[in-house]
Parts: C-alpha cells; sequence; structure tokens
C-alpha cells in the first residue's frame, strides 16, 4: 500500500508541476521554460513538457531551438492536433509558410472543430501565395466556428433581439480569438439590426481583412454599405465578390443592380445578357434586362424582355406593369384574359397591385372606362395599404416651411452656404413634366442629366433625426442655429455625395428627384447659387396621373386621391410663400405652357439656368442618354398634346381629388388668392 502510495503522490506531483509550468507560460516564460525542461530531466520525452518548452521558445524568440523540440515531439505524437498546430506557428514564424500549411492541414483533420488551427491555416497558404486554398480554408473554417455553441448562443440571442448579450458573447470571443470571422461577421450583423451603419460596416471590413473569401459577410456588407452614401464603395465590393465565384448569378445579380443604382446601365445589361448566353436567365433575369433596356431606349428588347419574363411566369405582376409602363405600348384582348387568369395565382399584394395597374392601363387603352378606373382603385388600394405614409409630417412641414423661410430670414445668411452652382434641381410632383425638363436641359452641352438623386433628402432626413432625437425643438430651431461654416459643409457634403453620378465632366448637372420642393429653403442656405427649377402639370391631370401609377419606391402619397390632393395643395402653398420670400429664386415651368411654346418656353429655361440657347435643346427627343423615370419612352418622342386633358374622361370618378384640391384647381395655373 505504501508504494501505490508513493506512485500515486508522484503523479499528483508530475501533474502539479505541469500545471506549474503551463501557467507561467505568458506570466514568467523563463521560470515555465526552467519547470519544464527540471520535468524533462526527470521524466525524458514527456509529451506535455515538451510542448510547453515549445511553446515557451516559440514565446522568447527562439524559433529554431522552438522547431527543433515542436519537430521532435510531433514525430513521437503524429495524433496530436495541437502539437502540429505550435509548430505551424514557428514554422509560419521563419517564413516556413507551405510547412505551416501542412502542419495546420494535419491538425484540422486531426481536429476538425479545431478553429485557432482554420483560422491560422488560410493566413498561411495565402503567405505561400495559395490564394484559392487559402479562401477555400476560410470557407471550411467558417462552417466549423458555425457550428460553435458560443456563436450558437449569440446568434440566438441576436434573433430574439436580446443585442446586449449577444454582443457580450461576441466581444469576449472576439477578444480571445480575434482571428475569428465568423465571430466578427455576427457582431457585424448584430451592430446593422440595432441600426448602427457604421459600426457595422467597420466590423464587416475587419471581417474581410481576416477572410477575404467569406463570401457571406461581404454580401452582407454590400447591402449595408448600399443604404448609405457609398453605392460605389458597395459596387467594388460587389465587383470582388462576382471574382470570387464568377459561377454565382446571385452575385452576378447584385453587381448590376449596383451598377443601374449608378448609372452605368450598358454595364449592367452586359451582366444580365451574360446570365442569358449561360442559360441562367430566371423570369427576374430577364425582367432586369427589360428594365435595363427601357432605360437605355431599347424599347423593341425591353418589350421582348418582359414578354421571355411573363413566358415563365404569367401572374408576374411586375412584368405586365413594366409592359404598360411604357406608356408607348398597348396591351391587347389577349394580354387582358391572360393577366385576368392570372389574378389568383398572383403571390403577394405587391405583385397583384402591379396587375391590377396593368389591367387599368389596358382597359383605359381600350377606352372601357369604368373597367379601367375600377382596376386602378384596386391597385391603389393594395398599394395603399402595406404603406405608412405621414400626411401630418409633410402638411405640417410645408407650413413650417412657408413660416420660417422668410425674407428677413434669407437676407440674414445671404452669401453664406457654399456658393457653387453646379447644381439643378428640378422640383414638383411625379407626372408633371420633369423628366422632359430634364431632357430639354441635359441635351444642352454644359448640363449633364443624372437622375432622381436621394442625396438631398437623406441630408434633410437627418436634420430631422436631430429634431427627433430632441437635439432640437423642430427644425426651424435647428436651422435658425446654424452658422455659416455648417451650412457650406452641409452644401459641400451634398456635392461630394452627389459626385459618382457625374460621368460626363461637364460644369453643371441635374438633381430631378421631385420630392425636393419640401427642401427649397435649405437648397438656398446651404448652395445659394444652385437653380431651382419647379416643374407644373394642371393639377387634375398631374395627380390622377400620379394615381394611376405604381412607384418602385417613395411616393406613397399618390395612393389616394384625397391624400394626392392634399399633398399638391401643402407643395402649392409652400412655394407660393417662398416665391414671396425670394422673388425669382425659383423658376416655373408650366407643362402646357411649354407644350404651347416649345420654343419660347425652352429659352426662358435656358436664360434662367445661365446657359446659351441651342438647338439640340429643342431636339431633346434626340437625345440617346439613359431615362430612368415612367416617361423614359415619352421623352424620346417631340411634345404631343395628346396626354393634356387626358383626364377628363374620368373626370365623374375623380370627385375626392377635385375636393381636396379646392381653389388650387381653379386657380391654376395661378396660385388661389390666400397663398399670394
Amino acid at each position: 500500500m505504501a508504494a501505490q502510495g508513493s506512485a500515486g503522490e508522484a503523479t499528483l506531483s508530475l501533474d502539479a508541476a505541469l500545471a506549474h509550468a503551463a501557467a507561467l507560460r505568458s506570466r514568467d516564460p523563463q521560470m515555465a521554460l526552467a519547470q519544464a525542461r527540471e520535468i524533462l530531466n526527470a521524466v525524458p520525452g514527456h509529451p506535455q513538457a515538451m510542448l510547453i518548452e515549445g511553446q515557451v521558445l516559440h514565446h522568447l524568440g527562439d524559433l529554431p531551438a522552438a522547431r527543433a523540440v515542436l519537430t521532435s515531439l510531433a514525430k513521437q505524437q503524429p495524433r496530436s492536433a495541437i502539437t502540429a498546430f505550435e509548430l505551424a506557428l514557428v514554422h509560419g514564424g521563419v517564413g516556413e509558410h507551405d510547412l505551416a500549411a501542412g502542419q495546420l492541414e494535419r491538425a484540422v483533420a486531426l481536429k476538425p472543430d479545431f478553429l485557432a488551427a482554420w483560422h491560422a491555416l488560410s493566413a498561411a497558404l495565402r503567405a505561400a501565395g495559395r490564394e484559392t486554398e487559402a479562401r477555400n480554408a476560410e470557407r471550411r473554417g467558417i462552417t466549423a466556428s458555425s457550428r460553435d455553441p458560443v456563436l450558437i448562443k449569440a446568434a440566438m440571442a441576436m434573433h430574439a433581439k436580446e443585442f446586449a448579450e449577444a454582443e457580450t458573447l461576441l466581444d469576449e470571443r472576439i477578444r480571445q480569438m480575434p482571428r475569428d470571422a465568423a465571430a466578427m461577421r455576427l457582431r457585424g450583423e448584430v451592430a446593422w439590426r440595432q441600426g448602427q451603419l457604421n459600426e457595422a460596416i467597420d466590423l464587416l471590413k475587419r471581417t474581410m481583412d481576416i477572410a477575404p473569401g467569406f463570401s457571406a459577410a461581404r454580401e452582407l456588407l454590400i447591402r449595408i454599405m448600399q443604404m448609405g452614401p457609398d453605392v460605389a464603395g458597395a459596387l467594388a465590393q460587389a465587383t470582388e465578390l462576382l471574382a470570387d465565384n464568377p459561377a454565382n448569378p446571385n452575385n452576378a445579380l447584385l453587381k448590376a443592380s449596383l451598377q443601374v443604382r449608378l448609372g452605368e446601365q450598358e454595364e449592367a445589361a452586359e451582366i444580365y445578357r451574360d446570365l442569358v448566353k449561360r442559360g441562367q436567365a430566371s423570369e427576374r433575369v430577364w425582367l432586369n434586362l427589360g428594365h435595363v433596356d427601357k432605360t437605355l431606349g431599347n424599347q423593341a428588347e425591353a418589350i421582348t424582355a418582359y414578354r421571355k419574363a411573363l413566358a415563365l411566369d404569367p401572374a408576374l405582376g411586375e412584368a405586365w406593369w413594366s409592359l404598360a409602363n411604357l406608356k408607348t405600348v398597348s396591351l391587347n384582348a389577349d394580354d387582358i384574359a391572360a393577366m385576368l387568369a392570372a389574378q389568383d395565382k398572383v403571390e403577394d399584394d405587391e405583385q397583384a397591385s402591379q396587375l391590377h395597374f396593368a389591367l387599368g392601363k389596358a382597359y383605359e387603352d381600350s377606352g372601357d372606362i369604368a373597367q379601367s378606373f375600377d382596376h386602378y382603385d384596386r391597385a391603389n388600394a393594395l398599394r395603399r395599404k402595406g404603406l405608412e405614409y405621414e400626411e401630418a409630417r409633410i402638411v405640417g412641414g410645408a407650413s413650417e416651411h412657408a413660416a420660417l423661410f422668410t425674407a428677413p430670414f434669407l437676407a440674414e445668411r445671404a452669401g453664406q452656404g457654399c456658393l457653387s452652382n453646379d447644381p439643378i434641381f428640378i422640383v414638383g410632383l411625379p407626372r408633371a413634366g420633369s423628366t422632359l425638363v430634364e431632357q430639354i436641359l441635359s441635351s444642352h452641352s454644359q448640363i449633364e442629366g443624372t437622375m432622381e438623386l436621394p442625396d438631398l433628402m437623406m441630408i434633410g432626413d437627418r436634420l430631422h433625426g436631430r429634431v427627433e432625437d430632441g437635439e432640437f425643438t423642430s427644425y426651424s430651431d435647428l436651422l435658425t442655429r446654424m452658422s455659416g461654416p455648417d451650412l457650406a459643409r452641409l452644401g459641400e457634403e451634398y456635392l461630394e455625395r452627389t459626385r459618382v453620378h457625374r460621368k460626363e465632366g461637364k460644369a453643371r448637372f441635374i438633381d430631378k428627384m421631385p420630392n425636393n420642393w419640401m427642401y427649397a429653403g435649405l437648397i438656398k442656405l446651404i448652395l445659394p447659387n444652385a437653380t431651382i427649377i419647379d416643374a407644373r402639370r394642371h393639377p387634375m391631370a398631374c395627380c390622377f396621373s400620379g394615381w394611376k401609377q405604381f412607384f418602385a419606391r417613395g411616393q406613397l402619397f399618390t395612393y389616394d386621391l384625397a391624400e394626392i390632393g392634399r399633398y399638391y395643395r401643402a407643395y402649392v402653398e409652400q412655394m407660393a410663400a417662398f416665391d414671396r420670400a425670394a422673388p425669382g429664386a425659383v423658376h416655373r415651368v408650366i407643362y402646357e405652357a411649354m407644350v404651347g411654346d416649345t420654343e419660347g418656353e425652352v429659352r426662358r429655361l435656358l436664360d434662367h439656368v445661365g446657359v446659351p440657347f441651342e438647338d439640340a435643346c429643342l431636339e431633346f427627343h434626340r437625345n440617346r442618354r439613359a431615362v430612368r423615370t415612367a416617361s423614359s419612352e415619352q421623352v424620346r418622342q417631340p411634345i404631343f398634346t395628346d396626354g393634356v386633358d387626358h383626364w377628363r374622361q374620368f373626370a365623374p370618378y375623380l370627385g375626392p381629388l377635385r375636393d381636396a384640391l379646392g381653389d388650387v384647381e381653379s386657380a391654376y395655373p395661378r396660385v388661389p388668392a390666400e397663398f399670394r
């Protein structure tokens, strides 16, 4: 019994000595090395003592000695994943990256959930110039990480919106394993779900630094980046994503969608056409190709693409509406029958709404006004029920604008802001003729047409956000307190944000976002030399045309006749007040006047912009630039008068609109006496 007790005590003593040496590795490496060697003197070749000796030698920077110890141990312990891992780190430290990769591959083969080894393997392969293998290792390591209990728990907390718990778990994990790309990506998603976009982007960029082949992280990064002003940066990331996996059609579609947003229509079309050639043309690919061809003015090709999409999915409401929305295309009786047959097969309200908008247009073209109005009405009801339109905010904002931007207020701030005259803002309501004005101006040699840019509205929304956060009592309070340098910075920010859309190097450019009328005063403060053009059309014609239009995004006020009428009235009232405060600051283009005296109106328009008359502006329909609005086909034809009073055949159904407009309709093109 005594002998057995002595053996047990010796084992306990050895275990204690090993534990002590292990504990000293980082705190006192010299003492740890002495302890390990003392154990090896007593028990030559002890595996754990040799491992500690090798680790400490590595820590102390004696890499040749560490390599000798760990190489010997690896031969003795060929199935030890930790030994292979530690030897790999030493090989990497002396630049032997291929040997390091070999040992790490052995480590993960022995222990597939060895996350630190997976992280080190991709780095070793990349250092050895084996990029494809490095990316494969990243993917396999990320798969291993995704099964880790800590990350599963963090993901569950995130989905339950228990963000603090998820952050705690992930921050500790990243502290322990800084190269855990799966943890870093998940931490970025947690930030994004809380609305912390900048933090999310930073975390995801760090993820890509660690694991460039982590496609899911790059895709999330792209989708977050495109929410902000850096769409060009998102496109660069999408290009990398596609290069990493060119066979994945989703990567191609993502890149093409960003090219469309940046005005690179031809480049996007090439991607869609390539997918068609490769036999990967789903109905969505054909639909997107149709959109691009429409924008480029390739009407026949657009029609073919939309028809191809419908051949694959006859219930695709967006394709039917896209055909109808060409305006110059009439859907026939066979089309109507096909749409009626597809009604019960449409997947969701949005597709159903678009199908009914298309039926409304088809019946309108056939002269069946009652059926046409019924389908337009059903389309708008479907679209309206899914939207949160804050009418009080719009109408209240117009009243606040009128009260704030008085002549004395503007005079006090004269000469402030960014003094560039580059931007030309075309404001008003959709379907008021703004695309026509844009096409005329962009036919001038000194003016570039871009698109409906969201940047001014994003700046305005950010300012309103500061009010909602309690930093200021009101929007008026915020603007009143802004200094000249503050205003100049906002103007410069707008120019910087929109620079990516200016492809032609021309002196002036157009921002055709119609809703910018709400920020006419802000434009005057931050860009006092910018041009503001108000495109205006008869209120009944304009509002009815907007009501029978499906908008892909925004324009939430257009899906109810009374709401769009009140919106138009608020717009007229605000712009009239601004005219009083800043006479001549806004040039108004009355659509009916432009149709009646095109040359005279064009000359007056160019005089206000400050550029000489050019004949090309009268031949705007020959301009082959890309046009992304609903009027894309109409502005490629000479001006015609047929549509001016087209709304009148629907007049018996438009009582709610006329009531909402009130004397704004009867006074047109002047404003009601109460607004003057």
